[in-house]
């Protein structure tokens, strides 16, 4: 069902983004309408999830390149996969809303991307999965949060909708990340 959902999102993300261009006079008018009735913590949890999706887009593909286990290359994969359609689904949300999501990564996670980008083999596969237990850990909190108190019925539903491929994502984290602390007790005590 969620894949559906998200499916239909990057098909209709696809023809408003065409169609936008032609009609943009118009849209500014509904947006700005759009952006006013937001809550302010609602503008923050679509900004914070924008910009959380695109990190793990960006680090997926890191770890999918770099990895040295098949495991954590797999999870790298699925995080580019999955957070894409849902960061193509909350982009034509937020725009909708008139909410303007972030482009490039902040500095927190440029800082993360570049730290993991020096790293190799099994160091670099502890440190990416460990960094995804602790991000995921964040952002099923944020959006069990969102999905309970979210004042905009249609944030609250991607909040809701979205998830249960978070905890998905967690409990897989928290097992490849298990899988690769037991895997080399050597280069631990290394640390």
């Amino acid at each position: 069902m969620l894949a559906m959902v998200l499916c239909t999102g990057l098909v209709v993300a696809g023809a408003a983004q065409s169609s936008s261009s032609d009609q943009s006079g118009a849209g500014m008018t509904a947006g700005n309408m759009s952006k006013s009735a937001v809550s302010a913590a609602d503008k923050k949890f679509v900004e914070n999830a924008a910009q959380g999706g695109m990190a793990e887009v960006e680090l997926g593909q890191l770890a999918a390149e770099k990895a040295s286990s098949d495991d954590v290359k797999k999870f790298g994969q699925r995080m580019v996969d999955d957070h894409s359609k849902a960061n193509d689904q909350l982009k034509q949300l937020a725009s909708s809303k008139g909410i303007d999501v972030p482009s490039e990564l902040n500095a927190k996670d440029k800082a993360t991307k570049e730290r993991l980008s020096k790293l190799s083999g099994e160091q670099f596969d502890r440190s990416y999965m460990q960094d995804m237990v602790k991000d995921h850990t964040k952002d099923v909190s944020e959006f069990q949060h969102e999905s309970k108190s979210g004042k905009d019925s249609e944030i609250k539903n991607f909040a809701s909708q979205t998830l249960p491929t978070l905890q998905e994502h967690l409990t897989q984290a928290k097992t490849v990340a298990s899988k690769n602390q037991s895997k080399s007790p050597s280069t631990q005590a290394q640390k």
